[in-house]
């Protein structure tokens, strides 16, 4: 059995938007670790591999490995029916053949049911081996969309040179050409320098320092109270000693004198607060400025790498911007092409051949 809930139906949706072009029919196979999905267009010019982890649901549950046939084009429809921040439950029995989408809205009772019927799809997956690329490039998924975007409007085809200089995008037409440069900058290669480590490590092992410290904290507040206290019960003794009328003489005296230094305390505090709230105020303001993303590219490149591709293609891959924020392509000369996005749920990438003379 199935049963995979995810907290926002709008990730599913985006996912599918991405990918609906491209492939019309494919099996998202389910195993205990995910769901993964590999398929090829109908031109065998493209692959589309997606990994949803099972950590990245809610709850996840998959007895045994089972296939779900599925026409993209009908769960697209489905999925319509789910607002964006609906709480999607798939459900599948071991031999249904009907896959079950419940929707159940945050902010109020309503549960809605849809179920899809499943086809039997008979696809090979392909062992897609690992390679080492002569050029990455990471730049803002926007960024990419935009450009493969405008230059389709110029021409099918898009030339894609990773040099010293950056990263060029250049398209020829019939009536005009263009072309874009991104250059690398110091900001990006900080921002993206760790951006394919995994930190599942240092995170687990920053929480145990995290907690380690916490523990000795609370240990030292126990013992920093503990010694409060016996200065207390010291002071309370020596009142005891003394008289009763002079405690009581002292304590009014001192109660006159708190009362009157609040009141002074409170008059300055009204003077002092509009002065002291506007610098406050601008200089967040600026400090949010500054932690503002600039965009920006980091290029790690062992040798220069020129690969001409179908815009077509691009313009497809590049509707992934609205999963994630940043998007990497990785090339080797006359090697496929790598478009990789990565998630909070897990990724999704695209293989798309080269174009080869007049092709």
């Amino acid at each position: 059995m199935l049963e995979a809930k995810l907290d926002q139906a709008i990730m599913l949706k985006r996912l599918l938007d991405a990918i609906k072009e491209l492939v019309t029919d494919a099996n998202f196979e389910c195993t205990e670790e995910g769901i993964n999905l590999q398929a090829m267009d109908n031109s065998h010019v493209a692959l589309v591999s997606v990994k949803l982890d099972a950590v990245g649901f809610t709850k996840y549950r998959c007895d045994r490995p089972m296939p779900l046939g599925v026409n993209l084009g009908s769960l697209t429809k489905v999925l319509k029916c789910a607002k964006d921040d609906d709480v999607v439950t798939l459900k599948a029995g071991d031999d249904a053949d009907v896959l079950n989408l419940t929707y159940e809205a945050k902010n109020s009772d309503r549960i809605a049911e849809y179920d899809m019927k499943l086809m039997d799809i008979d696809s090979d997956t392909l062992g897609i081996p690992d390679t080492d690329y002569d050029a990455r490039v990471t730049l803002p998924a926007a960024e990419f969309a935009r450009i493969v975007k405008d230059l389709s409007t110029l021409g099918e085809s898009v030339r894609i040179e990773v040099s010293k200089e950056g990263v060029r995008f250049a398209s020829d037409g019939e009536g005009a050409n263009g072309s874009v440069l991104l250059k690398q900058t110091d900001a990006a290669r900080e921002k993206y320098a760790h951006y394919n480590d995994d930190d599942e490590a240092s995170g687990t092992k920053d929480e145990d320092e995290e907690e380690e410290d916490g523990e000795d904290g609370e240990g030292a507040k126990k013992k920093k109270s503990k010694k409060s206290k016996v200065k207390t019960e010291d002071v309370e003794m020596e009142g005891e000693d003394e008289g009763e009328e002079e405690f009581k003489a002292k304590s009014d005296d001192e109660g006159e004198e708190e009362q009157d230094e609040e009141e002074e305390g409170n008059k300055k505090k009204r003077k002092t607060a509009p002065t002291k709230s506007k610098p406050a105020a601008k200089k967040s303001k600026k400090s949010d400025d500054s932690e503002s993303p600039d965009g920006g590219v980091s290029i790690e490149m062992n040798q220069h790498v020129t690969l001409t591709f179908s815009l077509k293609y691009l313009v497809n891959f590049a509707k992934s911007s609205t999963l994630c924020n940043v998007v990497q392509l990785m090339m080797s000369n006359d090697v496929p092409l790598l478009v990789s996005y990565k998630f909070a749920q897990g990724h999704i990438r695209y293989y798309l051949a080269p174009k080869i003379g007049d092709e």
